[in-house]
């Protein structure tokens, strides 16, 4: 032990001399690592806002300038900017600037690599770097980060430096004590003893662990949900996964193996409608039809769905099946057959009189009749009865579409007790107050609370759920895990951004951008050089179609040279044609379509190209390949997929897209030209700028938007539910297994009980 001491005392006073000598050098590197990193960090702000700096410049439009510099300073490390014009004239800059900078005075921050500034709060970083537009300069960006967090750095790592010599030292003496105390021979053994297990385990009654086969279950569950947990983290956390059918197809045999996919909307992806003696085709237009189709075949499921067509029931099978899709058989569609009655009351009537208006808060009163509730009762009911007569096992995997179906996750959990449901409301959930509008809401959160997992597009509207669950029912509201237990049953509530298919179908895209571009223009007896807009939309009060008209109308006030050289083409496909609100909303498109273009007779060229018909997908996509811009201008939206589909349809990275600040494809396309659908100003505006917009601005936006449907794309979408659906199934059977031994002990005990009186 002294011989320890000796060689102990001298350790830990070599190893502190060396930790004091350390920490000023640490401090040093560290401050000049940050100092170049935070410098390369300015040159990489300065080439990103460049291209966006540049229109805002181009319109002298100061104050979106100034916000824009707000937004990008909500960053921590980022303390202010600022914009110094070449020219004469007004900087740009944040209320956070530094007094001591000065556009007149910015040589001593120019040299350099970054110039350090003390200053009351603390100390600032400031890099000055030069713009350009079209190869001249026309001034300076002026970035200041904020370097009180290398203080912070500093001091947390002179603690963990001291704690790691500290703990060091503390090893190597404990080693030293160790090794002086112990014999070879004796160590040696014991080492051997601790890797075989000795001591570590007890045995149970004088059996061994082999000999307990009741484990073995739960065991062999522990390490699936192991797997489970380390592939759903690798998942959210390698961006570099690609999503494709492939990817859900391994997600189907790893996580899914022997389970199967049954999918309920109202809704079906394919129509059979005849016209004379003919059967024909259509693909519906629909965001839901658009994401679930690319979906099942992949999943090779079934599709419950019910059946409109005039000739859906010519084509089915005597199990009301029929195989699709029809080129390529990939999955079976199950169709369900409605009375007259019942489509008006549950669809037309509960569902899209008062669910919808409910819901997107677009100024349109819902109607709730309790006439229409009766038969929404019934038709959940009746779906509900074809997912049990569909399901082969007794654990299947619903995926619940929209909000014609609030109902129907309840039910299906009362009839198939072990299935899993995974709801998705496909449309925004409003919040508590007007949601409290409808007189069966206890009945629809009931219903939708049957679902193990029920998914919307944003966290906002996740959060309207939660908020009015709280506010209406007794129910245990979990707000970290974001979770509702109500009814002895746990659903988990999570966002779920909705994307479409990539790559798109070759199919889509075959035609070349030229080519759209002539045959579009010529159909619609347009010059080769007119310019183009085009929105896709059913005829609904809630597109914002109206609002997208008056913008184009106010484009050709402001600024006349528009008139005779730019067209909007407005596809909209009837919709809902039995409700009163869209019969009036269909006149008011149309009149004021016809206003607009009497107004401006005198122009070569009609303003407005109304197109009040279905069209083919392949037919949309000509229209999106062909438009200089596209306009999304929904007054309240879920996600919204045209935006999506126009940008994945420019493979040319031209094309520009205004988009309405009230998607939620707003959320993930912040590239695209985002207005206020009710600000017409605004959006004239936006307009005439994606108009004049240069190609390498259209470039660099429509790069940053592909990549980002690329990677989010439906696959992704889709895969995330069911891997959350795995999950949930593999911890349910392990608590499940893990209870079973439990409850046989107490069952045993009792016995014994029972005996000893």
């Amino acid at each position: 032990m002294r011989l320890s001491l000796r060689f102990v005392l001298p350790l830990f006073l070599a190893l502190g001399a060396f930790a004091y000598a350390a920490v000023p050098l640490v401090d040093k590197l560290t401050l000049q690592w940050f100092m170049r990193d935070l410098d390369i960090r300015a040159s990489l702000i300065a080439n990103t806002v460049q291209e966006p700096l540049q229109d805002l410049i181009q319109t002298g439009n100061r104050t979106r300038m100034l916000q824009f510099f707000n937004r990008i300073t909500q960053d921590e490390r980022l303390f202010a900017m600022g914009f110094c014009p070449s020219a004469p004239g007004q900087p740009v800059i944040t209320p956070t600037l530094p007094t001591q900078i000065r556009c007149t005075e910015l040589a001593p921050f120019s040299a350099g690599p970054g110039h350090l500034l003390r200053s009351a709060n603390g100390p600032l970083l400031v890099s000055v770097r030069p713009l350009e537009a079209a190869g001249v300069p026309v001034g300076n960006l002026v970035v200041v980060h904020d370097m009180s967090f290398i203080a912070r750095r500093s001091a947390e790592t002179r603690k963990y430096l001291f704690l790691f010599f500290v703990g060091l030292g503390a090893t190597v003496a404990l080693i030293t004590v160790v090794i002086a105390q112990l014999s070879w021979r004796g160590w040696v053994q014991g080492l051997r003893a601790l890797l075989r297990g000795e001591g570590l385990v007890r045995p149970t009654e004088g059996r061994d662990l082999s000999e307990m086969p009741e484990l073995r279950p739960i065991a062999s569950d522990l390490r699936a949900l192991i797997r489970d947990l380390e592939a759903d983290h690798r998942s959210r956390d390698e961006d570099q996964l690609a999503w494709t059918p492939d990817t859900l197809r391994a997600i189907l045999r790893t996580d899914l193996s022997g389970h199967e996919v049954l999918v309920v909307s109202n809704r079906e992806p394919y129509i059979h409608v005849r016209r004379g003696d003919i059967i024909a085709l259509w693909r519906p237009a629909s965001g839901l039809v658009t994401a679930m189709e690319p979906i099942m075949r992949a999943c090779s499921g079934t599709w419950i769905a019910h059946g409109g067509g005039s000739a859906d029931r010519e084509v089915v099978d005597e199990h009301a099946h029929v195989a699709v899709p029809p080129e390529q058989p990939a999955y079976q569609l199950r169709r369900v057959w409605l009375t007259a009655e019942q489509e008006a009351g549950y669809y037309y009537g509960f569902a899209n009189e008062g669910l919808w208006p409910l819901c997107h808060i677009a100024h349109v009163r819902p109607i709730f009749r309790t006439s229409d509730w009766e038969q929404y009762v019934t038709v959940n009911r009746t779906f509900a009865q074809a997912v049990v007569e569909e399901a082969k096992s007794p654990d299947p995997i619903v995926l619940v579409q929209d909000y014609h179906f609030a109902l129907l996750p309840r039910m299906i959990q009362e009839a198939l007790p072990a299935a899993t449901i995974v709801s998705f409301w496909h449309i925004p959930w409003p919040n508590p107050e007007a949601f409290a509008i409808c007189p069966w809401r206890e009945e629809l959160l009931d219903g939708l609370l049957g679902s193990s997992i029920l998914g919307f597009h944003t966290q906002f509207h996740c959060n309207n759920f939660v908020d009015t669950v709280d506010r209406l029912l007794e129910a245990r509201v979990d707000r970290e895990m974001f979770t509702v237990s109500y009814r002895g049953k746990l659903t988990a509530v999570k966002r779920y951004p909705i994307s479409i298919e990539w790559p798109p179908s070759p199919a889509l895209l075959s035609k070349p951008v030229e080519r759209c571009r002539l045959d579009v223009r010529q159909r619609h007896g347009l010059p080769a050089e007119q310019a183009i807009g085009v929105g896709v939309d059913r005829l609904d009060y809630t597109k914002g179609i109206e609002e997208r008209l008056r913008a184009v109308e106010r484009l050709l006030e402001m600024e006349p040279q528009w008139v005779g050289k730019f067209s909007f083409i407005q596809i909209a496909a009837p919709t809902r044609n039995r409700i009163e609100q869209y019969q009036e909303y269909e006149t008011r498109v149309r009149a004021m379509a016809t206003r607009i273009n009497e107004r401006f007779a005198g122009a070569p060229h009609p303003p407005i190209v109304l197109l009040v018909e279905h069209h083919q997908p392949l037919d949309i996509y000509e229209y999106y390949r062909a438009a200089e811009v596209c306009m999304v201008t929904s007054l309240h939206d879920g996600m919204n997929l045209v935006a999506k589909e126009f940008v994945s349809a420019r493979d040319d990275e031209r094309g520009v897209l205004i988009l309405s600040q009230f998607t939620g494809a707003a959320r993930e396309l912040p590239e695209a030209i985002i207005v206020n659908p009710y600000d017409t100003d605004q959006c004239a505006a936006a307009l005439h700028m994606a108009l004049s917009m240069p190609a390498t601005g259209q470039r660099a936006r429509s790069r940053l938007m592909r990549g980002l449907i690329q990677e989010f794309n439906v696959y992704r979408w889709a895969g995330r539910m069911l891997i959350d659906a795995a999950g949930m199934r593999r911890r349910g059977r392990l608590l499940e297994r893990a209870a079973t031994p439990e409850r046989q002990s107490r069952r045993a005990a009792g016995r014994e009980t029972s005996r000893a009186k």
